[in-house]
């Protein structure tokens, strides 16, 4: 099986996961698997708590990029991987969990800088930007943070201002050049999806 690569990329909170989730409800649910880029931050058994609290989660430099480069061109061509996965309680990889994704027709990549790599971007077929408000953002992951991730408000406040909002625009709104469909997840969006619908659809039955 040759599947095709979606990735959906944007800011932290900007709404890709809302983006995906619409992708989702409106495909064969048997024909789609979404790989969650969060996933591969890099292990860091080796750092305290402390050091990993330090660790620049917005830098490109803080994923495993090889490996999702790996995973996703094996995923590509008809092979199982095993996707790792990241708690954000304890901000490492757990080592004893991994999520089992079979080929598919359609592969999503979901994550802030899934455009950024140039090599993840030539294995794309469609690439979509979701684009929104700052404070939006910032409302949506103070939100998200402390009822899912056990932030306190002090962290989540201090984590934007010195590391979220400056690698956003150093690194993730300069990757919206690469996109071949620019979201504004901050308001209605039927059309776009309608557009990348009717377009995964062609190449489906391509």
């Amino acid at each position: 099986m040759n599947s095709i690569l979606i990735i959906v990329a944007g800011g932290s909170a900007s709404g890709k996961t809302t983006v995906v989730s619409k992708l989702m409800a409106s495909l064969n649910p048997n024909d789609v698997a979404v790989i969650c880029e969060d996933n591969y931050y890099n292990d860091q058994t080796n750092l305290s708590m402390e050091e990993r609290e330090k660790t620049n989660y917005d830098h490109p430099d803080s994923f495993d990029v090889d490996l999702l480069y790996s995973q996703l061109k094996d995923v590509l061509v008809g092979k199982t991987i095993k996707e790792p996965v990241y708690d954000f309680c304890t901000h490492n990889r757990k080592h004893d969990e991994y999520i089992e994704v079979t080929p598919k027709k359609v592969i999503i990549l979901e994550g802030i800088l899934a455009l950024y790599d140039e090599r993840i971007r030539s294995l794309a077929d469609i690439k979509i930007y979701v684009e929104s408000d700052d404070d939006i953002r910032f409302i949506r992951r103070l939100k998200r943070d402390i009822t899912t991730r056990g932030r306190s408000i002090e962290f989540v406040i201090k984590q934007y201002l010195e590391t979220v909002k400056p690698m956003h625009e150093a690194y993730i709104a300069k990757t919206k050049r690469y996109a071949d469909i620019i979201i504004p997840n901050d308001t209605k969006h039927d059309v776009a999806l309608g557009i990348l619908l009717a377009k995964i659809n062609e190449i489906i039955r391509g």
